[in-house]
């Protein structure tokens, strides 16, 4: 198999391994792989305390403005891919180019033209990949505004009755999944990075995985922006449903 689509042995399993840590850490960063609570997911817990906070205001310029946020940094990212695989083609338009520079560098020997094209071509999937991510989410925190406008208007006990309740529900389902595919989107941004070191050689196509991964890991599961999410100050209740001391 490797030999009819020019690649090595080692190439394969360098691709095989990038996938499986891609995999990996998207099922871990959603919570279905390790019980330590991740960034996201404790971003997810302030999503919904966001729109039940929503909910309890009568003018909510705060939250369309913020919502106006998250879609024009969507739509920045949803941008740059498109210029990024716009980048991917004219590469391949100086394969010759690029050929005869990684031939020059002292890890490994410059793959076959046909090699290099592939690797590109992946380069492209994963970059188109990331734009519908980024496309879609931009959609859905679109459809979000609208079913914020939903949420009906507080006056009394309006804002605990189950017509609220749902719409609130409603409207936090749909932010949590915007957020979703726009980390998706995101990840394949920077697993793009990791997929670069395939175009000098499998082992360091392989290092380079292991160190964006490294990088990744430590931000979903040990950075101080995750300890800021979870923490409490000193002194404080413990009203959080996730605590720092049963991670």
């Amino acid at each position: 198999m490797g030999d009819s689509l020019n690649l090595s042995t080692a190439d394969l399993a360098a691709l095989a391994f990038f996938l499986v840590a891609w995999v990996l850490h998207t099922l871990a960063s959603d919570g279905k792989l390790v019980s330590r609570v991740s960034l996201t997911t404790a971003m997810n817990a302030q999503r919904e305390a966001w729109m039940r906070t929503m909910a309890e205001r009568e003018i909510r310029i705060v939250d369309t403005a913020i919502m106006s946020g998250l879609q024009q940094g969507t739509a920045f990212f949803a941008s740059s891919s498109l210029i990024a695989l716009g980048g991917c083609f004219a590469l391949l338009g100086a394969s010759d180019r690029v050929l005869e520079v990684l031939s020059t560098l002292p890890l490994g020997g410059a793959p076959s033209r046909a090699a290099f094209q592939i690797k590109v071509f992946g380069l492209v999937l994963i970059l188109a990949f990331s734009f519908f991510k980024f496309g879609w989410a931009y959609r859905l925190f679109n459809y979000c505004t609208i079913l914020i406008g939903a949420v009906p208007i507080p006056h009394g006990e309006a804002s605990r009755n189950p017509v609220t309740e749902t719409a609130v529900w409603r409207a936090a389902q749909m932010n949590m999944l915007a957020g979703k595919h726009f980390n998706s989107g995101l990840r394949g941004v920077f697993f793009s990075i990791g997929y670069l070191g395939w175009f000098v050689d499998p082992a360091v196509f392989v290092l380079s995985t292991l160190l964006l991964l490294a990088v990744l890991v430590r931000r979903q599961f040990f950075s101080a922006a995750r300890r800021a999410v979870i923490g409490q100050p000193p002194g404080a209740g413990n009203g959080w449903s996730i605590r720092p001391d049963s991670q």
